[in-house]
């Protein structure tokens, strides 16, 4: 086993302004690990639909976090990350990190795809993250006392803590001991929507509810809220295909790379509480 010790050449992240790219690029800063972002709005430019920015980023860089949006399962995802695959191997990178979903049969074309080109690529599957709920797309629901999806109500998930998907990403960039293996990342236990909105609600101090809705009523919705078309129609397909109990089960794949515990839903949530997140002026 080996560590990733080159100080000189950074380690690029795509879509190093979301998420999990700014959470990752802190950790490995805190590491003295030459880090460089890359989005659409950074200095040097990443875009997912402008492919002549994406030899430039990656320029130079000796590993890569990739990150795909909106989601590796939507139509075409797989040729892209399949061209920029290619990108990366012109250039000499080989210790690469992808972040896939938990239960995708789009996202598993996409990571055959990077992995056609790279073999020891490390594919990181999540479930859905409780992050959603306190600084993602579920927080609008939440501060308006309902969150409406095209899920059952008696559906459960084991959502991840980002924190804990960051660290394990960390440490697949900076050793070998995960090159070529699929790490399957859940939390510790599998809540229901109501369930993990009565947690929100207990530390939220408001009330959350939940509605289950059809499909078109979902992407009528979500797109009176300003999403495009394409989005709500692939969100909706997203939602019905791995919130249908598929990915109830529990994985220690936290605990296997980490040596510690998956972070549970409530301690996540109460620990965004504490930041204000659910503060309404």
């Amino acid at each position: 086993m080996s560590e990733h010790t080159n100080q000189s050449r950074p380690i690029v992240i795509v879509g190093g302004t979301g998420k999990t790219g700014r959470r990752v690029a802190a950790r490995l800063r805190t590491r003295g690990v030459n880090v460089r972002p890359v989005s659409r709005s950074t200095a040097i430019r990443f875009d997912w639909d402008s492919p002549e920015t994406w030899a430039p980023a990656v320029n130079g860089a000796s590993a890569a976090y990739v990150t795909y949006s909106p989601d590796l399962a939507f139509p075409g995802a797989d040729k892209q990350i399949a061209a920029l695959a290619e990108v990366l191997v012109t250039h000499g990178i080989t210790r690469v990190v992808l972040l896939s979903g938990r239960g995708e049969l789009g996202a598993e074309a996409s990571e055959r795809a990077l992995r056609t080109a790279i073999p020891t690529a490390v594919v990181v599957r999540c479930s859905f993250f409780t992050q959603n709920f306190t600084e993602g797309p579920f927080l609008p629901g939440v501060l308006e006392g309902q969150i409406a999806m095209p899920v059952s109500a008696t559906v459960a998930e084991p959502f991840l803590d980002i924190d804990d998907l960051a660290e394990v990403v960390v440490a697949a960039l900076l050793s070998d001991a995960h090159e070529g293996t699929t790490l399957e990342l859940t939390g510790p236990e599998a809540l229901t929507f109501p369930s993990v909105l009565q947690v929100l609600g207990e530390h939220a101090g408001r009330t959350v509810s939940f509605r289950e809705v059809s499909v078109p009523e979902y992407i009528d919705s979500t797109i009176a809220a300003g999403a495009p078309l394409d989005l709500a129609h692939g969100l909706a397909e997203l939602f019905t295909e791995v919130l249908d109990g598929r990915n109830v089960s529990t994985t220690t794949t936290v605990q296997g790379v980490l040596g510690r515990r998956a972070t549970g839903a409530d301690l996540t949530i109460r620990r965004a509480a504490e930041t204000g997140c659910f503060d309404v002026e």
